[in-house]
């Protein structure tokens, strides 16, 4: 395990307190004004008429990253953080690194609210979504493309895998869990967005999209 970074120390710190005030409060009483929810769902626009209940608001992009919905939810995305990010802030540096911690999480915000918002507009459940995975998941890209060949060895997959073949293959079954509307509950496009994100800044740092950064990376 890598010692821990500056930032990725914060973001511990911010998300176990918020979990405390979760633990104090409950859930739902800050899911309500904090957690992820669709658009347009309190009118007769979508095919709930006469909904009441919490909506939208545009800072739900980042406050639902830091609500986590029980114990293990907050410690599996607490480790990842550790593990992945702290090696990532130390190869990128402390603002690198943030900028693309809160890109990763906003995207996968944006990606998961299309997502539910179709979901609510075709009659399904309106449902908030909470955790900090879609930036896990950034890390986890990251970590992938920066250390292709550092191996892994992780408790649900105990044989010894190279990161880059890891990220593909988990990629692939969020993927296929969220076509397949495999494991209800679990935000598998909020994942898959948070990697699709950060897979975008990555290769405009590296200069390989059309505009040019003024910082590339040299990995």
């Amino acid at each position: 395990m890598p010692p821990l970074s500056r930032i990725v120390g914060l973001l511990l710190a911010i998300n176990v307190a918020v979990y405390g005030l979760e633990l104090l409060l409950g859930l739902g009483g800050l899911a309500n004004a904090f957690a992820l929810w669709p658009m347009g769902v309190e009118g007769s626009r979508l095919a709930h008429p006469g909904y009441n209940g919490p909506h939208f608001w545009p800072w739900q992009l980042v406050s639902y990253g830091f609500l986590h919905g029980g114990n293990l939810h907050l410690m599996v995305n607490m480790f990842a953080l550790w593990m992945f990010g702290s090696q990532i802030e130390r190869l990128w540096g402390t603002l690198h690194f943030t900028f693309y911690y809160f890109f990763c999480l906003v995207g996968a915000g944006v990606v998961q609210l299309v997502v539910s918002t179709m979901d609510a507009a075709g009659g399904g459940a309106v449902y908030p979504t909470v955790g900090a995975s879609g930036a896990v998941f950034g890390l986890l890209l990251a970590f992938g493309m920066m250390f292709p060949n550092v191996k892994l060895l992780l408790l649900f997959f105990p044989v010894p895998i190279k990161a880059k073949y890891f990220v593909v293959l988990y990629g692939l079954l969020e993927l296929t869990l969220g076509v397949t509307g495999t494991q209800s509950g679990v935000a598998h496009f909020a994942h898959l967005g948070g990697m699709f994100f950060g897979l975008l800044l990555i290769q405009f740092w590296r200069g390989k999209l059309p505009l040019k950064p003024k910082y590339t990376l040299q990995r």
